[in-house]
């Protein structure tokens, strides 16, 4: 009667440790911790092109333009304050907004998305009854979970220029990369990626 062989106890040991092998070998090259920061800083890239959409159609439609103010959704003092302060979402861990100006800046927090005045963004896209370019206003895709990964908002009233910024956290996207978005921005922080129409002033 034949005897069945099967695999020895060496052999699958090597073939276990060649799958492993494989294993690591394509993790090391997909890398998806970097795919992963590749995504959000796209998805960070994303939401500020919206919200800087959003702020311009605002300006555009608002009548008149002198007596909208772009913080505190028209409270008496918005023009200084608009100055003076940064804002950021409140679910932020020690994250310090006015710490990316030139200018001092109070950092100003608040856990709302709201679009009509009482959202982390003080301003209301809704004044007159107008539409709002947007539903809510985006926070950081890591939830502004620490004190780098969040969204900071700047403006002057007077000249009706504002600023959104945030950090980039990919190879990619951030520093001196040939696709980097922080330095090729036209803004006054080479570390932060900026839009809107202040961002060589503010």
């Amino acid at each position: 009667m034949a005897q069945k062989k099967g695999f020895t106890l060496i052999e699958l040991i090597i073939v276990i440790a060649l799958i492993a092998l494989l294993a690591t070998t394509v993790i090391l090259v997909i890398n998806p911790a970097k795919l992963f920061q590749e995504a959000r800083d796209s998805q960070r890239i994303s939401d500020l092109g919206q919200m800087n959409s959003a702020m311009s159609i605002f300006l555009a439609s608002a009548n008149p333009v002198s007596t909208t103010y772009l913080s505190d959704a028209g409270v008496v003092d918005a023009p200084e304050t608009c100055s003076t302060k940064c804002w950021t979402h409140g679910s932020a861990t020690g994250a310090n907004c006015g710490a990316r100006y030139a200018i001092a800046r109070v950092t100003t927090a608040n856990s709302s998305q709201v679009v009509t005045g009482g959202g982390w963004i003080p301003v209301n896209l809704t004044v007159g009854g107008a539409s709002a370019a947007i539903a809510a206003w985006p926070i950081d895709p890591k939830g502004n979970a620490n004190a780098t990964s969040f969204y900071g908002y700047a403006c002057d009233n007077s000249s009706k220029t504002w600023e959104f910024s945030a950090k980039m956290e990919s190879v990619r996207y951030s520093g001196t990369s040939a696709e980097s978005v922080e330095n090729t921005d036209g803004g006054n922080n080479a570390n932060l990626f900026e839009v809107g129409t202040g961002v060589n002033a503010l």
